[in-house]
Formats: structure tokens, C-alpha cells, sequence
């Protein structure tokens, strides 16, 4: 490709996983009206279903939701194509995320299908080397059909010497480690953090004040707010419902809007974007759209729009959000992708997303 500018990666599902994609496809910004032009598949790789971005290197990365799972690691052109670094097996069954630690010194992912998180090292160009670490988490939970195990579905990198939280949607908890960065071992910081039984907690956002973060439930349809401690654990404030629509809702993604004001809660099965005020203890629901389709999977902010990938109608919707009343407004007609499970800005340098999606 020879055009320069903003760009977007879109993970999606391929074959193997059940998807119509065939990797990581880009697509062209158009910064004013925020207008996106699909541009092509830049990388064939099974079933990139999250990706990630280093925080200082031009380069991506993006799990392979396999059942013999890995990660693959792409250097990004100025244009938004994307060349191969190199990929590695997690040790772990259908990895679902991934995550840089802060100081771009490791990769750590979450494997679904076995409950269990990998670490990687990354070299100075951001390649990720053999593993140092992998540890399973050992239970279950009260769902016999979706908690029959544990099933780790996010892994957030500590801030300013916090620890690497491990949302597991299976155990119904929220696991704290310590990141040696020497020997890249993963210490456990006890005690966990539990969740009421049958929640299936599934992703975490945190407030820019370091204060308060929210836990979405993939299985009860909740939101739960925590305050965070001084020693870094999370204390819950309450219980929220994550959609005031009627039918089955399974929330995916959740982030806090850029000033802070707002959360922003993705809730498949009614389709819906829900946007929720912070401005007391519990977050209260303000609004609620129709995100296109009725499986929003993944969602970002990019200036003043938000992208949001319905993985089962194989469109990317295009919003504008209004910067007082923080509610999302379609602005164009949906582009097509097939089976879009992820949504990573690229504008040259650093990703211009708004949300605080996976800060912990």
C-alpha cells in the first residue's frame, strides 16, 4: 500500500475458529468525518480475535484463538501494512487476549480454553522470545456449561508499580501477580478477588484517577464497581445492570471515556451501547443505542468517533460521540468486515484511542 494517515487494524475470526475472515485487516481514517475505507487483509494468521500495540515500537501483536494457541508479533509501515516478526505457541488453549507490559519489556496472554496466562520477553525491536512463565488457574464455577473450568479472558499489565490483574471468566475472580521483570515469572499476590457466584467476569477498566475501576459479567449481565485499596486490591461498591433492554445480554467490552465522565459498556444479544455517568458511586445509565448489529464484540474511541465490531453481522459502525452528553451517534452507514472481533487505532506513531479500556 502507498497511502499514509490514520489507520485502524481490525482482528477477526478465521475458519478455524468458526469466523469468515482471514486475518488482520486495515482500514483507512478519515480524520474530519471519521469515515473508514477497508483496505485489505495485511496479515493471514488464524484467528487474531484481540490485538495489542507495543507502547514505544511500531509494532502489533495479536493472539492466535487456537486450541494449540500463540501469539504472532507484525512490524507496522507507515501505511498500516504489516510484516512478520514472528509467532510463538502460549503453552495454552484458545488465547482470547493480550497485553504489553508497561515498561515494553514483556507479552503476556490470557489462554480461554485452559485458564491459564503466558509471559513472553520482548528484545529490543519488540519481538517476543521463548516464555519465562505460565501459570493454570485450578477450579470452577457455578454455570455447569460455561464455568465448568477456569477460563482466563483478560490480562492487565500493572501501572506505576501496581500489580498484573487476571480477570478469569470461569472461577468467577479477578487474579493479582507481581511481574518479576528480571526472570519474567509471574509471583501470585494474594488474596484473589471474588466475584458473587455465576457473574463470569469477563474484561476490567479503570478510572485515570486510580481510584475506582468497573468489572463487566459476561454471565449475570452486570456491571460491578470496586474501589481500589491502597494496597491494591478491589473493594466492591455495588452492582449495576449492564443493559436496560429486555432479552439475553452478555456484555464483551467496557472502557471509560477519555474525560473521565463516562463509561462505555459493549452488550451483545440486544445489540446496545451502553453509556453510563460516573459521577457518584455507582455508575448510572444515561443512554442506550443500537451498536448496528446484535453482537458487539469490541469497541474504540478514536478522537471524536467510536468503532464497534459486531463479530456476528461482519460490519464495523461508525459513531460520533457528543463530548457533553457523552451518547454515541451513528454518523455513517456500517463498513464490512467479516467476523471483526477486535478494534486497534494506528496513526504512524502511537494509538490515538481514547478509552482506558485495559489500564490496571
Amino acid at each position: 500500500m502507498a497511502v499514509q494517515g490514520e489507520f485502524i487494524h481490525l482482528g477477526c475470526y478465521t475458519a478455524g475458529a468458526g469466523g469468515r475472515g482471514e486475518g488482520i485487516v486495515v482500514a483507512r481514517r478519515e480524520p474530519e468525518s471519521g469515515a473508514l475505507t477497508p483496505l485489505g487483509t495485511v496479515a493471514v494468521t488464524p484467528a487474531p480475535s484481540f490485538l495489542a500495540r507495543h507502547p514505544d515500537l511500531p509494532v502489533l501483536y495479536a493472539v492466535n484463538e487456537v486450541t494449540d494457541g500463540g501469539v504472532s508479533a507484525f512490524r507496522i509501515a507507515a501505511d498500516g501494512d504489516l510484516t512478520t516478526l514472528g509467532s510463538r505457541p502460549t503453552g495454552g488453549a484458545d488465547p482470547c487476549h493480550l497485553a504489553v507490559s508497561d515498561d515494553g519489556r514483556h507479552l503476556l496472554a490470557a489462554n480461554y480454553g485452559d485458564g491459564s496466562v503466558t509471559v513472553f520477553p520482548l528484545d529490543g525491536q519488540g519481538v517476543p522470545g521463548e516464555r519465562t512463565d505460565l501459570v493454570r488457574h485450578e477450579g470452577h464455577g457455578a454455570d455447569p456449561q460455561r464455568q465448568e473450568r477456569a477460563h482466563a479472558h483478560m490480562v492487565a499489565p500493572g501501572r506505576n508499580g501496581g500489580p498484573l490483574l487476571v480477570v478469569d471468566l470461569g472461577t468467577d475472580s479477578v487474579y493479582r501477580y507481581e511481574l518479576d521483570a528480571a526472570t519474567g515469572r509471574l509471583v501470585p499476590r494474594a488474596p484473589r478477588v471474588r466475584t458473587a457466584a455465576g457473574v463470569g467476569p469477563r474484561h476490567l477498566a479503570r478510572h485515570p484517577d486510580g481510584r475506582r475501576c468497573w468489572l463487566v459479567g459476561e454471565l449475570d449481565g452486570s456491571v460491578l464497581a470496586y474501589e481500589i485499596t491502597t494496597a491494591a486490591s478491589l473493594r466492591l461498591s455495588g452492582r449495576v445492570s449492564a443493559s436496560g433492554r429486555p432479552g439475553q445480554v452478555q456484555p464483551s467490552e467496557v472502557a471509560v471515556g477519555p474525560e473521565g465522565r463516562f463509561l462505555y459498556v459493549a452488550n451483545r444479544g440486544v445489540g446496545t451501547i451502553a453509556v453510563f455517568a460516573l459521577d457518584g458511586e455507582l455508575p448510572v445509565l444515561v443512554a442506550e443505542v443500537d451498536s448496528g448489529g446484535e453482537w458487539p464484540r469490541h469497541f474504540a474511541r478514536v478522537g471524536a468517533n467510536l468503532y464497534v465490531a459486531d463479530e456476528r453481522a461482519d460490519l464495523i459502525s461508525v459513531f460520533r460521540v457528543d463530548p457533553t452528553t457523552g451518547v454515541p451517534a451513528p454518523v455513517d452507514e456500517p463498513v464490512g468486515v467479516p467476523s471483526p472481533t477486535c478494534v486497534l487505532p494506528w496513526t504512524g506513531d502511537r494509538s490515538v484511542s481514547g478509552f482506558r479500556a485495559h489500564v490496571a
